[in-house]
């Protein structure tokens, strides 16, 4: 079975007739002819009745002529991201993209490289999205694999408290990291910052797992529990009857580019470097 069959089948449906397939597909009707009988024997069902007037899908040409529309669609996107992925630019993440900088991103990456489309990708992976190949380019916060990704630091984002509305904490300015260790704390494993390290052996907070950003603020809204993340979410991420307030004694977290190594976006070093100029600019 080729592709050239399935454009056939496809040509001969949506024209009604073979001749006018034939006009469509610039070819003789005797080739439309040829073209449909050997898909037809490849697949050894009958998947037109043809008439003198016009040709009606069998039930199982039904069948393959769906297939076959989905499958020369796919075929016409992977020309499409084989020829012009350049011209686009997908840039992924866990959480939070870039913070407070990216509504600025955005916009003057749009003014300054118009040649190329940015996109930014939500996955909820270690690597935010790049070894789901679901991006070009990734901003993480967490541990990176530095044999198999290129990796650049753009910035550090201080780290803040995550509490219920109505949490008393919510009323003060800031809070140490010696006083949360002893709630209940809402982390995320995956993509999340935060892990018991944070604190010594003996004075560890008890930890409660979840997958998803709204998952973690929604039982932050609870009361029971708070979360610590950078101010990436904080930016990105306001909600009613959630409260945030920084951690006046956590170390700050790296944001980081990261990017395949053996096969760059071209653009890279382009982002790399609008990021790294937004987030040396003061708040």
């Amino acid at each position: 079975m080729e592709l050239r069959q399935l454009r056939c089948l496809v040509a001969i449906a949506d024209a009604g007739t073979f001749t006018d397939a034939a006009i469509e597909l610039g070819v003789s009707q005797a080739a439309v002819s040829r073209t449909l009988r050997s898909l037809e024997r490849a697949l050894g069902v009958r998947l037109l009745d043809r008439t003198s007037r016009s040709c009606v899908p069998t039930t199982a040409g039904a069948r393959v002529l769906a297939r076959a529309r989905h499958l020369l669609a796919e075929a016409e996107e992977l020309v499409r991201e084989a020829t012009g992925g350049h011209a686009r630019l997908r840039l992924g993440h866990a959480w939070s993209a870039v913070g407070r900088h990216t509504k600025e991103f955005q916009r003057r990456w749009a003014a300054e490289r118009p040649d190329v489309a940015l996109h930014l990708v939500r996955t909820n992976t270690h690597t935010g999205g790049l070894a789901e190949g679901a991006c070009d380019l990734a901003v993480v916060r967490a541990g990176v694999d530095s044999a198999r990704y290129g990796h650049a630091t753009v910035g550090h984002e201080r780290r803040y408290v995550a509490l219920a509305g109505d949490d008393p904490w919510a009323r003060r300015r800031s809070v140490p990291l010696g006083e949360i260790r002893d709630r209940v704390l809402v982390v995320d494993r995956r993509t999340g910052t935060t892990t018991a390290d944070l604190w010594p052996p003996e004075q560890r907070p008890v930890l409660e797992q979840t997958h998803d950003i709204d998952d973690w603020l929604a039982a932050i809204a609870t009361g029971r529990c708070v979360g610590i993340t950078p101010h990436g979410t904080v930016a990105q991420y306001r909600r009613d009857g959630i409260t945030y307030r920084p951690v006046r004694d956590a170390p700050p977290v790296p944001v980081q580019v990261i990017w395949p190594r053996n096969d760059p976006h071209p653009a890279t070093s382009a982002v790399v470097d609008l990021l790294t100029t937004l987030y040396a600019k003061k708040p």
